[in-house]
């Protein structure tokens, strides 16, 4: 009789911290998306990771490699300015891509940490001749998928 209690209880517990593993790993899971290749830069390569926060907030973070600086492109721009594809609020500006040193670094390395309450379906990187506009400019130089 004690085996089978035993049993039962091992087994309510392994069901329990079952439960609470996945629960963890579900709350905890980020999507990440990759650019899509630039036909205006085609080195540039980058990733966008994205994570919901415990005020259901999204925290975006988007690390871009080999981007060109803006005033190397035809016509040279000023900035890159990244932008967020709402489900509900169409087209957000939420920052400019900073590098991390200085202006462009020498590894043409640049990253925008942020956090946002709109839902994003996708994000994408325009260049500018300034970072507070609130409409994208017609060229789109770097793009992720709709997710």
């Amino acid at each position: 009789m004690k085996t089978i209690k035993l049993y039962s209880l091992s087994r309510q517990i392994l069901i329990s911290l079952s439960i609470l593993f996945i629960f963890f790993l579900l709350s905890s899971c980020s999507k990440k998306i990759s650019f899509n290749t630039s036909t205006v830069v085609p080195a540039a390569q980058g990733v966008v990771k994205i994570n919901k926060d415990d005020n259901k907030n999204h925290t975006i973070d988007i690390k871009i490699k080999n981007l060109a600086e803006p005033d190397r492109l035809k016509p040279a721009k000023s900035v890159y300015v990244v932008w967020m594809v709402t489900k509900e609020n169409g087209v957000k500006n939420i920052g400019q891509l900073v590098s991390s040193r200085g202006l462009f670094s020498s590894l043409l390395e640049a990253t925008l940490k942020t956090v946002t309450p709109f839902v994003p379906t996708r994000i994408f990187i325009t260049a500018e001749e300034n970072s507070d506009i609130t409409v994208p400019g017609s060229e789109v130089i770097l793009s992720t998928r709709s997710f």
